[in-house]
């Protein structure tokens, strides 16, 4: 029979100190490793991932690989084709519940997405100084640049317009084929607005410049602006801007903020592992909330509530419940949010049918009228 040395115990007893101390991804309920999907290199998407799996690797053990892409199907396809766990996304998560732009197409439809949280980005529009715009009124017959190919950008854009009560067609639109082209327009003096966050470099040279910056304010108080707003893009909220070209503590600007990053997954991941991901987003905050200016907003109590691009996946309401963050109005916003998803996708299996003959173009003009005509009632 082997009977253990003293140098075998003290290896052994060695070893499992080293289990108790170290990391542990099982612990935590985290796989030892993950995928998750994010905007190229170098952008604020991929730098925020990074900062988040850095933390999660030093706390946890967890080994996190980002797949970088730059186009919205290339961040989402990984997730939907369950190659990667999560995704660090914007506004193509709205699109794609929806079944909007790209997502309109045979081969898409309204998906089945889950938010776990989103960071608040600041979005507005900043306007040239000297073009003497003070109120969105004002914008009206502006040259206003707006970016080609691009619905993202200009459809938050139609909903700042929309808070006058203005559409694209009361203002000069001037479309450039770059989001860079359109942001360095004002600053040569082709256009006189824009719509845009408050950090882009473009920003601080326009503030820099002859001209100079100013952004228009989109007060919470104005309640009908806000309702035409939500007409257009329901995932938008009041937010005072402390950070940006021209914007500082010492003068904020009441601003829109829609979600970005927003972290996204499958409607059918397990409740059990979004609930831990969402601990682990929580319990890490402080390892990664410095990394960059506005990493601080991932604090779940901003970062974990609607309005948001899709419905709460129920793991992650589990934990924000726990946290006291989650409340009944927010519970009734997921709710409501959760039906138009189902009234979307009921439409889209409806024109599948009935378009199932019908060429591409005609299949996506049968699917707007079906869509329109399912959520007029909502």
């Amino acid at each position: 029979m082997f009977k253990p040395t003293k140098r075998h115990m003290a290896k052994k007893l060695l070893l499992m100190g080293c289990m108790v101390v170290a990391p542990s991804a099982f612990a935590q309920g985290l796989p030892s490793t993950m995928t998750w999907s994010s905007y190229d290199v170098g952008s604020a998407g991929y730098a925020e991932a990074s900062a988040i799996a850095d933390a999660f690797g030093k706390k946890y053990g967890t080994r996190v690989r980002i797949q970088p892409s730059g186009s919205s199907i290339g961040r989402l396809q990984p997730v939907l084709q369950k190659r990667a766990d999560f995704g660090f996304l914007a506004t193509e998560t709205y699109f794609a519940t929806e079944g909007l732009f790209d997502f309109a197409a045979r081969r898409w439809g309204p998906q089945d997405l889950r938010v776990i949280a989103g960071r608040p980005a600041a979005f507005g529009m900043p306007t040239a100084k000297d073009a003497n715009i003070r109120n969105l009124a004002d914008v009206k017959g502006k040259r206003v640049a707006f970016v080609a190919g691009n619905p993202s950008v200009n459809v938050k854009c139609d909903a700042v317009l929309a808070f006058a009560g203005l559409t694209r067609h009361d203002v000069d639109a001037r479309m450039f084929p770059t989001y860079g082209a359109a942001m360095s327009s004002m600053a040569q003096g082709q256009t006189d607005a824009t719509c845009t966050s408050p950090t882009p470099s473009q920003m601080y040279e326009l503030a820099e410049s002859p001209r100079g910056i100013y952004w228009v304010p989109l007060p919470e108080s104005d309640t009908q602006g806000w309702k035409r707003v939500k007409k257009v893009a329901p995932f938008f909220k009041s937010f005072e801007e402390t950070v940006g070209a021209g914007i500082s503590k010492d003068k904020p600007v009441p601003l829109m903020a829609y979600r970005y990053p927003v972290l996204v997954t499958r409607a059918d991941m397990s409740e059990e592992a979004v609930y831990n991901f969402t601990k682990a987003l929580d319990e890490t905050f402080d390892m990664y909330k410095d990394a960059t200016s506005v990493m601080p907003r991932w604090k779940l109590s901003d970062a974990g509530t609607p309005p948001i691009d899709a419905p709460f996946h129920p793991g992650a309401i589990k934990y924000l419940k726990e946290k006291g963050i989650w409340t009944d109005e927010m519970q009734k916003w997921n709710d409501d949010r959760l039906a138009r998803l189902k009234v979307l996708q009921r439409a889209w299996q409806k024109t599948k049918s009935a378009g199932e003959d019908k060429s591409d173009r005609e299949f996506e003009a049968l699917w707007k009228k079906n869509r329109q005509a399912a959520i007029a009632p909502l």
